[in-house]
């Protein structure tokens, strides 16, 4: 008899493990797995909430000093200046989230389901909004200088149309994780993850990430390389240092997107192809590809506040931009601006030209 009961409680336990194995994955503040110790130390959490708090008051700060140049002057606002407003007013979204995301790296999940879906539905809008709208200003680039003679004014009128469809899109790319994050108790805290429920919890797994990355990020990368690639060897057969200033920037803002988001979102899908089963699914690998993923989500989440540090370092007709506002305000003398407008044209109207970069 004893040594039924034994059997029956291994079997029992064994059996609870194997379905553990299917629970929702990975998560900064519980265990790598229910068979799997804790993976990031707690000194790193309040660093990473830390980071959180800087970020969000630096993105605050800067795209709104981005909207405000961008919203100021009407008149000379460029196609790809609607673009990098609506990119500003993603991060600008996103930003109030990061406090929520703080406490949640050093405590666990206490603002409920409802406030899990928003503000991780905000990080999903912002990563493809992000990525669609870089990619839409990539074709911009492409018409305004491969064709320049069809000139912008063709496109001009459609532009409002394309951010809705963008927002419209990001929102659909983002249906996954609101339709099946919740907060629920998971090892003794409260987490906000996706709870997906029943058998085939590998299959949507897959489905809901895979799918996503494909469209809102795979493809609008492939544009943007064709159009950059096409337009940077027409700039290399100019002698236009205006263009090539603006381009310069541009790819810079392209850049850091990748660097930033890239990491992530390939440890992301690491981590799926573990959860799946494609490749073997260890503690020790779990809790790798864990460690990965919390670094390079705080990766991610900083560069909400790095494009307007970019414009301001690197674009100088943002900067003029910027100064002519404290001239109108009476804030700075306009021998200030004329010091700083070296060589700028900041007084074209051009639909070609960006007073943004």
């Amino acid at each position: 008899m004893t040594e039924l009961i034994s059997s029956f409680s291994d079997l029992d336990i064994a059996d609870k493990i194997e379905s553990y194995s299917d629970y929702p994955t990975y998560d900064p503040n519980s265990e790598t797995s229910f068979r799997c110790s804790e993976s990031v130390a707690i000194g790193f959490k309040y660093a990473a909430a830390f980071l959180y708090g800087l970020v969000c008051l630096l993105s605050l700060l800067g795209n709104s000093l981005v909207v405000l140049v961008i919203t100021y002057n009407k008149a000379n606002r460029s196609i790809t200046d609607v673009y990098l407003l609506n990119l500003a007013i993603a991060d600008l979204l996103f930003a109030l989230s990061l406090p929520m995301w703080a406490v949640y790296q050093v405590h666990e999940w206490i603002f409920g389901t409802a406030m899990c879906k928003l503000i991780s539905a905000l990080k999903e809008v912002n990563f493809y909004s992000g990525i669609l709208l870089l990619a839409f200003i990539s074709i911009d680039r492409y018409l305004a200088i491969v064709y320049a003679t069809r000139a912008v004014t063709e496109k001009r009128h459609w532009v409002k149309f394309v951010c809705v469809g963008i927002w419209l899109f990001s929102f659909l790319f983002s249906l996954p994780v609101i339709c099946f994050r919740k907060a629920f108790l998971s090892s003794s805290k409260m987490v906000c993850y996706e709870n997906i429920e029943g058998g085939q919890t590998s299959d949507w797994r897959v489905i809901l990430r895979i799918l996503p990355q494909t469209f809102g990020f795979i493809v609008p990368l492939i544009i943007m390389l064709f159009c950059y690639g096409v337009t940077v060897h027409r700039l290399s057969q100019t002698k236009n240092s205006q263009k090539k200033k603006a381009m310069k920037v541009i790819l810079v803002v392209v850049l850091v997107f990748l660097i930033c988001w890239l990491p992530y979102h390939i440890s992301l899908l690491a981590d799926t192809l573990m959860r799946s089963g494609v490749i073997e699914d260890t503690c020790v690998r779990s809790d790798v590809i864990n460690k990965v993923m919390f670094g390079t989500e705080i990766l991610g989440f900083a560069h909400s506040c790095i494009n307007p540090i970019i414009y301001a370092f690197i674009g100088q007709k943002f900067r003029n931009s910027f100064l002519k506002i404290l001239v109108t305000q009476g804030i700075i003398s306009n021998n200030t601006l004329t010091r700083y407008r070296k060589g700028s044209s900041f007084s074209s109207t051009s639909g070609n030209t960006s007073m943004t970069l």
